[in-house]
């Protein structure tokens, strides 16, 4: 016995996929998987059959036809063929959260194309499938082109294929999020994008600053409330930073909140903490996402007696700084800030 992959396309009518498939048994054929493609042609039918050795492409051909199949494609397949394509195509998911950069070579695997490329321009065509050619869109920018001669391309593959992308973009800007910083002690933090499920250690991170601390970030008031955390968690329009050192305790946290095309920066970073560079490294992340996003400038306001933070704001190179009583406010040009000044360790 042998294995062939077909693919045919058959009239989406009750009974004529029975009538494929006993045309198939009548030469002795063995369907071991099937999936079915809906497209505007027809149902599209994708099977994988073990057959006699003696039977021939042509032979294979001629029972598809005689079955009502149009359009069909028949090829050798390996035993690989055997596991199915959701199975497959979870499998080719897994290697991407450890290899985003493989994405080129697993849809070539999965989809068995003959070529991927990618080009730096949005997609000229609206994304999907044309034939033998697939358009897929890259969140990051630019767009993925996906070619093979036979079979054409189904709506189905082009979902899975369009699923590896962005499971792809989504690793790669996680990784590029979450960085290890080295503090000049040689204690280690990683710095990386806060979310939701924060709050309980965001909250504990208040918990261990002192009531100076808290009173100069939040500018005469103390810890805020639950609701205003979640707020700061994850801003509109925004991103807030966390620190985190050893056992994933949260030690500082920046956020950069949203006023306009001008965005306001705050940071609170922990006693024991302080004096380490938590704080510039964390303002210069900000400033870089700033950046990216299109902001104007940056405002920090801040006591006047926070010295420290006076100190890393000069450092960053401030702009205008107003005082008004016991309140400064500083602003920032938001430049690109090269992440490498941070001297990070290592990466994800």
């Amino acid at each position: 016995m042998a294995l062939w992959r077909i693919r045919a396309t058959v009239d989406d009518r009750p009974g004529y996929l029975s009538v494929l498939t006993a045309s198939l048994a009548l030469k002795s054929v063995n369907i071991l998987a099937v999936q079915v493609h809906t497209t505007e042609g027809g149902a599209v039918d994708d099977f994988l059959v073990d057959a006699p050795d003696a039977m021939t492409e042509a032979d294979v051909l001629a029972a598809v036809a005689k079955g009502r199949g149009r359009d069909a494609y028949v090829t050798r397949a390996e035993a690989q063929g055997l596991a199915d394509q959701p199975t497959r195509a979870l499998a080719m998911a897994g290697r991407l959260v450890h290899e985003p950069d493989a994405l080129g070579e697993t849809l070539a695997t999965l989809l068995d194309a003959t070529d991927v490329r990618w080009r730096p321009h949005p997609a000229y065509d609206q994304p999907g499938v044309h034939g033998g050619r697939m358009t897929l869109a890259d969140p990051a920018g630019g767009s993925y082109e996906v070619l093979r001669a036979l079979p054409a391309f189904t709506p189905a593959e082009y979902a899975r294929a369009q699923a590896l992308v962005e499971l792809a973009a989504a690793v790669t800007r996680h990784q590029r999020e979450n960085v290890t910083f080295m503090l000049p002690d040689g204690a280690e933090v990683t710095l990386r994008p806060a979310a939701a499920d924060d709050l309980a250690a965001v909250r504990e991170l208040h918990d261990h600053c002192s009531a100076t601390t808290l009173r100069r970030r939040y500018l005469g008031g103390g810890a805020p409330v639950e609701s205003r955390l979640r707020r700061l968690l994850e801003p509109a329009g925004g991103v807030t930073l966390l620190a985190v050192a050893g056992g994933g305790r949260v030690v500082a946290m920046a956020s950069l909140l949203a006023e306009g095309d001008l965005g306001e920066v705050s940071v609170l970073v922990e006693d024991a903490w302080q004096r380490r560079g938590l704080g510039t490294a964390l303002l210069r992340r900000l400033r870089a996402h700033a950046e990216r996003a299109g902001f104007a400038a940056l405002v920090a306001h801040t006591a006047a007696d926070n010295v420290g933070m006076l100190r890393t704001l000069r450092r960053l190179g401030h702009g205008p700084m107003d005082r008004d009583g016991a309140l400064v406010s500083v602003t920032l040009p938001a430049a690109p800030q090269p992440v490498g000044e941070e001297t990070p360790a290592t990466s994800g």
